[in-house]
């Protein structure tokens, strides 16, 4: 998809720093923080959002990357958010995971 953010970011359109990155997923600081840390966990490959994904071996890959993010910022604990759709919160419709941890404001 040409016109996502979250795409372009991934591609490194934008020389955003990521805090983790594997061959199928990366990870940066949200712009917009709910928390103290505020991470958002996304696929390289494009998918509207957790509906769309039919790979599991993918969505593996997507936890165990809010994992290893985690360990790597050194936090103890999180919280995890995939909102789905737009009545569910989603705001950028490519597939990502919130991680959450200090004062969480409004999730």
């Amino acid at each position: 998809m040409t016109d996502c953010i979250f795409c372009k970011i991934a591609n490194g359109e934008f020389n955003t720093p990521f805090v983790y990155e594997t061959d199928d997923l990366v990870a940066f600081k949200d712009i917009n923080p709910k928390a103290d840390t505020h991470i958002l966990v996304v696929p390289k490959k494009h998918f509207d959002s957790l509906k769309e994904l039919d790979d599991e071996v993918l969505l593996g890959k997507l936890l165990s990357g809010v994992k290893q993010t985690a360990k790597k910022l050194g936090l103890d604990s999180y919280k995890t958010v995939i909102n789905t759709g737009k009545e569910a919160g989603q705001e950028v419709f490519h597939l990502h995971i919130h991680i959450l941890s200090g004062n969480i404001k409004g999730v």
